[in-house]
């Protein structure tokens, strides 16, 4: 697959909320995640897939999401693309909204993405 279709299957699956079909399919085993910051209290970084898949659990769980704009992606040589996220999201436990802004640089290598990187506001 072209650094394109990934990144396109990528924004795609945020989309539609199709996002752990996209893990399984684009993601290295092995990849990495790092946060802007450690909201979770779990640390900035995750890895390995599983990993993964707890933080979007996480996520999940504690976040009411009201609206969400995916813009991208935004193609950088053969092996980065970007994705800019918009999220209005309530945070379940303590019933506080805020607006969040995050980009995101995905590195691929061998047509798998093994590393994110969110950069971020608000939250």
């Amino acid at each position: 697959m072209s650094l394109e279709q990934i990144a396109n299957e990528l924004v795609e699956a945020c989309r539609t909320q199709g996002e752990d079909a996209n893990l399984e399919k684009n993601y290295s085993s092995d990849a990495v995640s790092i946060e802007a910051a450690d909201a979770s209290g779990m640390g900035r970084e995750a890895h390995g897939i599983e990993a993964i898949k707890g933080k979007h659990a996480w996520w999940g769980a504690n976040f009411e999401v009201h609206g969400a704009d995916v813009q991208g992606p935004f193609l950088h040589g053969d092996d980065r693309f970007g994705v800019i996220f918009e999220i209005d999201a309530t945070h379940k436990e303590s019933g506080q909204r805020s607006q969040m802004k995050e980009l995101a640089i995905y590195h691929v290598k061998d047509d798998k993405i093994v590393r994110e990187e969110f950069f971020g506001t608000g939250g």
